[in-house]
């Protein structure tokens, strides 16, 4: 009964932010079934992201006294390989989908497979963990996730608009999501100076601050607006 309980902490405040973003559209809501394929490919997701997190720490040990290897670690063997897998179903499922038919619903795919990927990542380490990573992670992990999905999901978005610069526009998003991922991670994991753990949240705090002005400037680009 525990193990339920602590797999729904888990998972609440994930399906909390989707919710949240889902409503967000306010004029062409995605059909909920879409929604639920990309929330369990983001799930998914994770498997070849390990695999390629795996490939990557081998090229490159991480050496926690090294701010250099962790750097690395953090941009490249997690953020990198996270990211291109969250990458990976944004191009070749929720972009094709007929439904996506405006530049937010970019926003609110990118979000939804983040989430799917937080949430069984979210669960690995709250049923290890306990309630209190539950709680912590309530507020930082998550959301964090859902931050970098949505900043991928705003620059497809502008590909969807921009169909000439739709390339460019993928790439950004790739790059933008593994530059804040990396970011967040980087501050966490380097030991040398215990005391910059905190520029994590700030790097936090930017990052929604960024989704927040995405969401405002997606609704207004919408071709459904009256």
């Amino acid at each position: 009964m525990e193990l339920l309980f602590l797999i729904g902490l888990a998972l609440a405040p994930g399906a909390a932010i989707g919710l949240f973003v889902w409503l967000k559209d306010r004029y062409q809501r995605e059909p909920l079934k879409h929604m639920l394929i990309s929330f369990l490919l983001g799930v998914l997701s994770a498997i070849p992201a390990v695999f390629l997190s795996i490939f990557l720490g081998k090229l490159f040990p991480v050496d926690y006294s090294s701010l250099a290897s962790v750097f690395v670690f953090a941009f490249i063997t997690v953020a990198f390989a996270e990211e291109f897998a969250k990458f990976l179903i944004m191009r070749f499922y929720a972009f094709r989908q007929k439904e996506f038919d405006e530049p937010f619903d970019g926003i609110v795919y990118g979000a939804i497979i983040s989430l799917g990927f937080a949430g069984i990542e979210n669960i690995l380490y709250v049923t290890d963990g306990g309630y209190e990573v539950a709680f912590l992670r309530m507020f930082t992990a998550v959301p964090a996730h859902a931050s970098f999905g949505i900043i991928m999901g705003y620059y497809f978005g502008l590909a969807w608009q921009h169909k000439d610069k739709a390339f460019q526009y993928k790439l950004k998003g790739l790059l933008a999501a593994v530059f804040l991922h990396g970011l967040y991670d980087f501050f966490l994991m380097q030991q040398s100076y215990p005391a910059f753990w905190f520029m994590s949240f700030v790097g936090l705090a930017i990052s929604l601050r960024l989704c927040i002005k995405a969401i405002k400037a997606h609704q207004e680009r919408s071709p459904f607006k009256i």
